[in-house]
């Protein structure tokens, strides 16, 4: 018998929700300020070269520039295409044996799990109340990895890190490979970045899809031990970053303009304003570090009032039974103050109080 497909791939599906063109989209967490301007500008200049020659093996002027951003030897840096590549690449690094499985908090960014399945590999979820009560439940049964959104996707809220160095003293030098996503750390909290290079069964990702705005262009990067990165790298194969990518991100990781810092502060007022206006409208947001906000979904239904809310013109996430009571919510992106603003009155109209104004509780 062949062995394709694989037996075990029989449960996986592909990545997928409704991306069908609105209005206004803030259900992806991109960057809703825009790309970052001196990106835009390599992108412009590009020449024959960026298109016809293959780009460096693995990305060596990204590697500085990253290396640079943090404050870390460049032999402590991967590259890849997206952050996805750079975890797929750790795991695939790990996976040994039928027996090996990957742990992680949840709820959390899907990948996290679905790409222990796409590894040959286990996956074990644990409840995030559970993980923050004793990180120690990571750990249980023995897994080759353990995978740690922080700030966490789709709730925003940022384990300490005092939780993660108890998690980190757990797991010791012979345990787990724990990986540290920081894609959202430029909106809020402490990065462990620096930290990583010092110990061999610890990896940082980042992504360039997020503050800098780079979603198109697919980069993402790691910090880690030498040793740590070189199994990465092995991984990963080469030329996986294009020339003109590489380019655009090294010259946004340098903001020699400051754009991201400016982008980040607009995006944090936007996130308080908002949550402001959620709560007012009784829809318990929960905090959020990252450029998003969780919220309970209006009519318990998540799916449908997604489905309402895109009538009138505005695309936010449905979350069935990820709510930290386990009931339905929706997950905004944030945005320049007067794209909130269409969101609220889409949300407003498809909950029948169009108009409200933003100090009006609604009725029940």
């Amino acid at each position: 018998m062949s062995p394709f497909p694989r037996p075990d791939y029989e449960p996986l599906r592909r990545y997928h929700f409704d991306r069908t063109p609105v209005a206004l989209d803030v259900s992806d967490n991109t960057n809703q300020w825009g790309a970052h301007p001196a990106a835009l500008e390599v992108a412009r200049r590009a020449d024959d070269n960026a298109l016809a020659r293959y780009p460096d093996l693995y990305a060596d002027d990204l590697r500085a520039a990253a290396a640079a951003h943090l404050g870390v030897p460049e032999a402590c840096i991967a590259t890849g295409c997206g952050s996805d590549d750079i975890l797929d690449c750790a795991y695939r690094a790990c996976a040994g044996g039928p027996d090996d499985f990957v742990a992680a908090a949840v709820p959390t960014f899907p990948m996290g799990l679905q790409l222990a399945r796409m590894n040959g590999m286990g996956a074990r979820s644990v409840p995030w109340a559970d993980a923050l009560a004793d990180p120690r439940r990571l750990l249980e049964g023995g897994p080759v990895l353990v995978y740690v959104c922080r700030p966490n996707n789709p709730t925003g809220h940022l384990a300490p890190a005092e939780w993660v160095d108890a998690l980190l003293e757990a797991a010791g030098e012979d345990g787990p490979l724990v990986i540290l996503d920081e894609a959202y750390i430029d909106f809020g909290g402490d990065s462990f970045a620096t930290r990583a290079v010092g110990r061999t069964r610890t990896l940082v990702s980042r992504t360039m899809s997020k503050a800098f705005g780079l979603a198109g262009l697919r980069v993402g990067y790691a910090a880690g031990a030498p040793e740590t990165i070189l199994e990465v790298e092995k991984a990963r194969g080469p030329y996986k970053v294009s020339r003109m990518a590489c380019a655009a991100a090294a010259v946004a990781l340098a903001d020699a303009e400051g754009w991201v810092a400016r982008t980040v502060s607009d995006c944090v007022a936007c996130r308080e304003r908002a949550h402001a206006a959620l709560s007012e409208r009784g829809l318990d947001p929960l905090p959020s570090l990252a450029n998003f906000i969780l919220f309970r979904a209006p009519s318990g239904d998540a799916r449908a009032d997604a489905l309402g809310i895109r009538s009138h013109g505005v695309a936010v996430r449905p979350f069935v039974g990820e709510y930290p009571d386990g009931t339905d919510a929706l997950r905004v992106t944030m945005a320049p103050w007067p794209l909130m603003e269409r969101f609220l009155d889409a949300l407003d109209t498809f909950r029948g109080n169009p108009g409200r104004g933003p100090n009006q509780a609604l009725p029940g």
